[in-house]
């Protein structure tokens, strides 16, 4: 079974994606911020990072700058899921490492689309 890690500081949408992700065969992971997720990128790497931008402590660009860098973190697919809709932001988080961008609010449905355009699914 594919693991995914939720990085988000909102309980509620880490619960939104943790049953939208397990409908589609997802085993979850969660973390409230940046630097919890790397922690746990570095015991167990993914295979999939639903990513948050704002958080507290380490944001979720910072994150993927330092994922990126761990040994074996080029290969988690990396969906960014924020309310950061400029082009500015999801070009940048394109190009820091990024393989998709989901808009929130966001449903199961448009996970699963995202998930399988990354080739996920």
């Amino acid at each position: 079974m594919k693991t995914c890690l939720v990085v988000d500081d909102s309980r509620v949408i880490r619960k939104v994606a943790r049953r939208a992700l397990e409908d589609i065969g997802f085993e979850i992971a969660e973390a409230a911020d940046g630097m919890e997720a790397l922690a746990w990128c570095r015991a167990a790497m993914p295979d999939a990072v639903l990513l948050d931008w704002n958080m507290p402590v380490m944001n979720g660009l910072e994150f993927l700058q330092r994922l990126r860098q761990e040994p074996g973190g080029d290969t988690p697919v990396v969906v960014f899921c924020t309310v950061e809709n400029r082009v500015e932001n999801i070009r940048l988080a394109l190009d820091t490492g990024a393989d998709e961008y989901i808009m929130k609010p966001f449903d199961g449905e448009i996970i699963a689309a995202k998930f399988a355009e990354a080739g996920l699914l």
